[in-house]
């Protein structure tokens, strides 16, 4: 989510909150795979699945079951099939981004948006799903050499990413507003902003668009204030105290922290998102592979299945990220310019 080398995961991790730890995170590196806590498989070829599952609050879990689509499965590559399972990269090492990836409450299940994805898009293969952690630059090494076959990591669209890598969209990649539940004040564009004053994190994405309006608001005579705080818990407890308006974030962290406070005098609400690539495009997260690997083309057609059947719209729903859905997954659809990625 934001355009520099390392984007989807720097800048999430600025947006999720300091009390990640208490979910058990510092336990992460143990974990590699941890598809046996999340699913059953029965013999007439569907699999059941538990979405949330040891989320810690993160999420509201909910049972599901997904079967194997032939039609599907036919298109996938022999290797992938004659091996038996997808293997599904994670890069979230060393401490985990609630709600998208990280170590549960029982100290071993990889839990998260992401993992569940992957698990439900094997589901549809009728494969074995084989998740594996690293670091975000490990999660590469593992597409480039083959051993991973998918990255399902909040991997951003870009253009200079599809010089090595193929691309099935299954997110929007947008940034959100995040006020006081009892705030009634919602972004609709930038003048929106006249007057406020903006929490952001220092050399993300999203203070470059804020720095952006707060020069445009400038020029017509008006002010925006942007502060920065040393942790995302300095900044909800700044919120909470009324020295800030609202935090600029990413999307992700924010439902996470909405999820968390909802029942807290400090309930926070999202007031608004913003396309982490800007104004002019729509940023999207896609499940990731290695390019001409053949893989790109099933899983769209997967994750267009659980579209189609009502799973997907149910995978959000427990992570508190349906305004990040989209209609349809797209096969390399237009990313991040190569100025900007």
């Amino acid at each position: 989510m934001t355009y520099r080398s390392q984007p989807d995961r720097r800048t999430l991790l600025r947006g999720v909150v300091g009390g990640a730890a208490a979910l058990g995170l510092a336990s992460f590196a143990t974990a590699c795979s941890s598809s046996d806590a999340a699913e059953s498989r029965s013999k007439d070829g569907k699999t059941e699945l538990t979405l949330g599952q040891h989320s810690n609050g993160a999420a509201v879990p909910a049972k599901v079951t997904v079967a194997q689509v032939d039609a599907i499965r036919n298109t996938l590559p022999q290797g992938v099939l004659d091996g038996g399972k997808l293997v599904i990269g994670i890069g979230a090492l060393p401490a985990g981004f609630p709600p998208l990836a990280f170590v549960g409450d029982d100290q071993q299940t990889l839990t998260g948006s992401e993992p569940d994805l992957g698990r439900l898009v094997a589901a549809v293969f009728g494969l074995e799903p084989d998740i594996k952690n690293s670091t975000w630059e490990n999660l590469f090494v593992g597409i480039d050499s083959g051993k991973t076959e998918v990255g399902v990591s909040n991997i951003t669209d870009t253009e200079e990413r599809k010089r090595k890598y193929d691309f099935a969209s299954y997110r929007q990649d947008n940034l959100a507003f995040v006020v006081p539940k009892t705030d009634s004040w919602n972004f609709s564009d930038y003048q929106s902003l006249a007057g406020k004053t903006v929490a952001v994190g220092s050399g993300t994405n999203q203070e470059r668009i804020l720095l952006e309006w707060k020069k445009k608001l400038q020029g017509e005579g008006k002010d925006l204030q942007v502060k920065y705080f040393p942790s995302n818990n300095d900044t909800f407890v700044a919120l909470a105290a009324g020295k800030i308006d609202a935090y600029f974030g990413p999307n992700p962290g924010a439902a996470y922290q909405v999820r968390q406070t909802q029942s807290t005098p400090n309930a926070v609400r999202i007031a608004g998102t913003f396309s982490g690539a800007g104004s002019s495009l729509q940023g999207l997260i896609a499940a990731t592979t290695k390019k001409d690997s053949g893989l790109a083309k099933p899983l769209a057609a997967a994750i267009n299945h659980l579209i189609e059947d009502g799973t997907y719209a149910t995978w959000l729903k427990v992570w508190n990220l349906s305004n990040e859905a989209v209609k349809t997954s797209q096969i390399n659809p237009p990313g991040l310019p190569l100025d900007n990625s």
